[in-house]
Order: structure tokens, then sequence, then C-alpha cells
């Protein structure tokens, strides 16, 4: 179910997640596919609290909206993806 899951939030925040402030700065970068990326140059985007610096569950966050702007779909595939092949 872990590795279903990690799967399922990347295709669609690959399609649809919306842009995510990467550095801290409050400019947000884009990368999903309806913001104006192609296949080649879509991603998601990580954030410097994402890579390892903090944890920001989504039970945290004071809104939806807040945990996907901090990057709350990288964690959540990663996490998942890694308890799926622990």
């Amino acid at each position: 179910p872990t590795l279903l899951t990690a799967t399922s939030v990347f295709i669609i925040a690959f399609i649809a997640a919306p842009p995510v402030d990467i550095d801290g700065i409050r400019e947000p970068v884009s990368g999903s596919l309806l913001y104006g990326n192609n296949i080649i140059s879509g991603a998601i985007v990580p954030t410097s609290a994402a890579i390892g610096l903090h944890f920001s569950p989504i039970w945290e966050a004071a809104s939806v909206d807040e945990w996907l702007y901090n990057g709350g779909p990288y964690e959540l595939i990663v996490l998942h993806f890694l308890l799926g092949v622990a």
C-alpha cells in the first residue's frame, strides 16, 4: 500500500501540484504540467524543509494549501517510497 500511495501521489503531483516555495524566500517554483512544464521539464519540486531539515506532516499545517506550498507531496512520496522498499 505504501508504494501504491507513493506512485499515485507522484502522478497526481506531476500533473497538478501547485508552485512550491523552494528555498524559503517566498518565490514559488512550479514543476507540474498544468503550470506550463512539459514531460521533460516537469518535476516534483522539493523544498529545503522537505529535504531533511524539518518534517512537515499534513496535520501540522494550517491548511492543505500551506502543506502543498511547503512541499508536502515531495515528503509524502519520499517517505512512503522508503517505507515501501524497506
